[in-house]
């Protein structure tokens, strides 16, 4: 396996082996000797398993959660393909307001690591396109908050040929300005020390 970190400090990106034969292929997105040794820590004990399925221009994102507690996800795709697009929501991190994207698909088999405090969004580059993500901790919805994935103050690069398809929760979702001035992004602090607690190094 494969590793890379992301412009984002903390978020990266794993790209595993893909066995292929005229059976199909097999693939394995974590690895936890791999993973520990590029993130620094093992991996998070699994709270949550969730599986989403977007039709071809939905648009998800960009969600957060409330830090702390703060969430860490590891993000893979087994069907379609996604744009995937995590944001720097980190307020005092050097990086902050800034994104990155990865193309997600199963030939590749790329999976992405969101530490805790970063926003994540992702666009649906085809039609029943399904996004798998493992999670820290159970989904709480009272903190679980999102920023407009339109800000132009973020100017995310979602695709021009498409016609973005929204939640009413995310259309109205406000701007990475708003959040700040509401007191509701993590400190970067704050999610450093979070995601130092998330686990043991395997032995």
């Amino acid at each position: 396996m494969s590793a890379r970190e992301l412009l984002i400090s903390g978020v990266f990106e794993f790209t595993p082996q893909v066995f292929t034969d005229d059976r199909g292929q097999f693939t394995s997105p974590f690895q936890a000797a791999d993973f520990a040794g590029v993130v620094g820590h093992g991996f998070f004990p699994l709270a949550q398993a969730s599986c989403s399925r977007s039709r071809k221009g939905v648009v998800r994102g960009v969600h957060y959660t409330r830090t702390p507690p703060g969430v860490a996800k590891f993000v893979f795709c087994p069907q379609g393909r996604a744009l995937d697009i995590v944001v720097d929501l980190r307020v005092g991190s050097p990086t902050f307001g800034r994104h990155d994207t990865v193309v997600l698909d199963p030939r590749e088999a790329r999976a992405v690591y969101f530490p805790v405090g970063v926003g994540h969004a992702f666009v649906a580059l085809e039609d029943d396109t399904a996004m798998q993500y493992l999670l820290s901790r159970e989904y709480v919805p009272e903190d679980e908050l999102a920023v407009s994935v339109l800000d132009p103050a973020l100017a995310l690069p979602l695709p021009a040929d498409l016609d973005p398809v929204l939640s009413a929760r995310d259309t109205e979702a406000i701007g990475l300005a708003q959040a700040r001035e509401r007191g509701l992004l993590p400190l970067y602090d704050d999610a450093i020390a979070a995601e130092k607690a998330i686990g043991p190094l395997p032995e």
